[in-house]
């Protein structure tokens, strides 16, 4: 059937082409190429036209000491917009999408690189504000004296608001203001939070390695979902490195390991590597050690290392670049379960969602009402306990849709992180001890968040003592959770050793190996440094005081959740105006 108008049909050429991307597994590279043009033909169509009524993108990067990161954020969202156009390009800037980097640093020179990072992006096109430290303190003594009293648990009190570090909760909830000043405007906009270590591609897996491709065309797909949906809040996922912390991924990885070493014991370190097959990459959300805990299954068996070297190679060399890859798990990376993008959804379709990704999530002015809940604490799993809250009181609202991001938790260069809050690598140790204490009371207010949501939280008041209980109750289910898991740590822990240093094995028996082995046995030692009973980490959840005080903090602030809205929603509603920040954003940042 002939289409309407020729935007028409080239949008349903798109469509066409979308759908047969991914018919033979991965995309062919002409295929890719055509898909690509098919999309920069509809924008120069709709641009000829003259009314491009879709939606303008503020993207937001919440960054923290990460100047690598950043420039590779930056650097793929200018390749996304170069690659598929959406909006057009006019006066030499793209004219739909605009970023603001929302600095928490508390390094000058990463501050200064930050800065430059908006101005230089800027100069090619994508305009880039930055939000920095002197910026974040104007948006919040714009407030009256008791707004910010009122907000304290919100945008943190005088003193923690006015410092660098103050984690990205707050950071993303001091950026709300000016995004609450950007919605007042009235534009058809829409807020797109992304975190400094990720990219707008994804990844494959194949026999030849895994590719990096620009194959989703972000902005479209979610200007389509926007504009055919009542959604107001919606969120991705990731691929490669997993979204979680060290501290839930440990016994899996060990498992991993313990399975690599003997499975190398098994072959000829001579013979030319066959860890290769397509059979070995991993499957999405198998890194958590209690995925249970999620409504998902865990992995039934080990996985196994899918090797990414190339060229010729043997399984001595297999051995010993794994072995470095080893101390990546400590930052966040997972070398034996990364993710890949699973193209079993259209990019428009959406289904209810209870987790928000805080690094890939996207909301109209409406979902300023969500700020991120809790961010004093300084716990983990803020995502995950906003979601939940959503989930109660927006219902299919909510939504998630398959436009997932890459995640690359480590720079290339180094193996590591370049800032990681709660990551101590100061000493002769790698200590995640207060990253893990983190990690297990988010996991408390997780919990007790989903367990009072069940009894109609947060439309249903409860009082302190119920509150309490749900806490204790909560505690008491998880601390039982991680002392198991810790104990299945050690346990693989003692067989990891016990392969690693039998004389019989060819890795023992040639001084080739000799660094491999040394680093096989550094990542035991971190392991058993972090997850023993004399860890960090465990000391301090069960430390009997710190425990008081912590469970208390959270008691508290679910308390006083229903008062941080209110004073919230009085805000935005008087605060809807242009501030003086504003123009920085339309000016591009400079």
């Amino acid at each position: 059937m002939a289409m309407d108008t020729p935007i028409d049909a080239c949008q349903a050429r798109i469509d066409d082409l979308e759908r047969r991307l991914w018919v033979a597994g991965v995309p062919a590279v002409a295929a890719l190429a055509d898909y690509q043009a098919a999309c920069r033909d509809l924008e120069r169509r709709i641009a000829a036209q003259g009314n491009d009524t879709r939606y303008r993108f503020v993207v937001i990067i919440p960054v923290a000491d990460r100047p690598q990161h950043l420039g590779n954020c930056l650097d793929s969202l200018l390749r996304l917009c170069r690659t598929y156009a959406y909006g057009g390009f006019a006066a030499g800037r793209y004219s739909k999408v605009e970023a603001i980097v929302v600095d928490d640093s508390g390094d000058a020179g990463n501050v200064a690189r930050h800065r430059a990072l908006a101005g230089e992006y800027s100069d090619q096109g994508l305009a880039t504000a930055y939000l920095g430290l002197s910026q974040q303190i104007a948006l919040v003594d714009s407030l009256n004296d008791a707004q910010r009293r009122g907000l304290a648990r919100v945008l943190g009190d005088d003193k923690r608001a006015r410092r660098h570090h103050k984690g990205p909760s707050l950071t993303r909830n001091i950026a709300y203001l000016l995004l609450n000043e950007i919605a007042a405007t009235g534009d058809k906009v829409l807020f797109h939070f992304v975190d400094s270590d990720q990219e707008f591609q994804i990844t494959v897996g194949s026999t030849t390695g895994d590719r990096e491709l620009y194959a989703i065309n972000y902005f479209r797909a979610l200007d389509q979902i926007f504009s055919s949906t009542d959604a107001t809040v919606l969120t991705g996922k990731v691929v490669g490195d997993p979204p979680v912390s060290p501290a839930v991924m440990a016994g899996n990885f060990l498992a991993d390991v313990v399975a690599f070493l003997e499975e190398m014991a098994t072959l000829d370190p001579t013979l030319p590597c066959r860890l290769h097959s397509p059979g070995r990459h991993s499957d999405a959300a198998a890194y958590h050690d209690m995925a249970a805990l999620f409504g998902l299954a865990p992995a039934p068996t080990p996985h196994a290392y899918a090797c990414d070297l190339h060229g010729a190679h043997d399984h001595g060399r297999c051995f010993d670049d794994f072995s470095g890859k080893l101390d990546r798990f400590f930052h966040g990376a997972h070398p034996t379960r990364k993710t890949y993008y699973r193209p079993d959804e259209p990019l428009s379709r959406v289904q209810t969602a209870r987790t928000v990704y805080t690094g890939n999530y996207v909301f109209r002015p409406a979902g300023l009402d969500y700020f991120i809940p809790f961010a004093t604490l300084g716990l983990r799993m803020a995502g995950p306990t906003l979601g939940r809250l959503m989930q109660a009181e927006l219902g299919p609202r909510f939504v998630s849709a398959n436009l997932p991001m890459l995640h690359r938790r480590t720079v290339r260069a180094s193996g590591r992180a370049e800032f990681r809050p709660g990551l101590d690598t100061t000493g002769d140790k790698v200590d995640l001890g207060g990253e893990f204490e983190r990690q297990f009371y988010g996991d408390v207010m997780l919990f007790t968040i989903e367990r009072l949501c069940a009894t109609g939280y947060p439309a249903r008041h409860l009082d302190e003592a119920e509150i309490a209980a749900a806490v204790d109750a909560t505690h008491a289910f998880l601390l039982a959770r991680y002392e198991t898991l810790q104990a299945v740590i050690q346990t693989r822990l003692d067989t990891l050793d016990g392969l690693l240093h039998d004389p019989a094995r060819w890795w023992n028996r040639s001084p080739r190996h000799a660094e491999g082995v040394c680093r096989f046995a550094a990542f035991a030692d971190n392991i058993r440094h972090n997850f023993s009973a004399a860890g960090g980490g465990p000391v301090q959840i069960h430390d009997p005081t710190h425990r008081a005080k912590r469970l208390a903090d959270i008691a508290a602030a679910i308390a006083a959740y229903a008062e941080d809205r209110r004073a919230w929603a009085a805000l935005l509603a008087c605060h809807g105006h242009p501030g003086p920040l504003s123009p920085e954003i339309t000016a591009g940042g400079r």
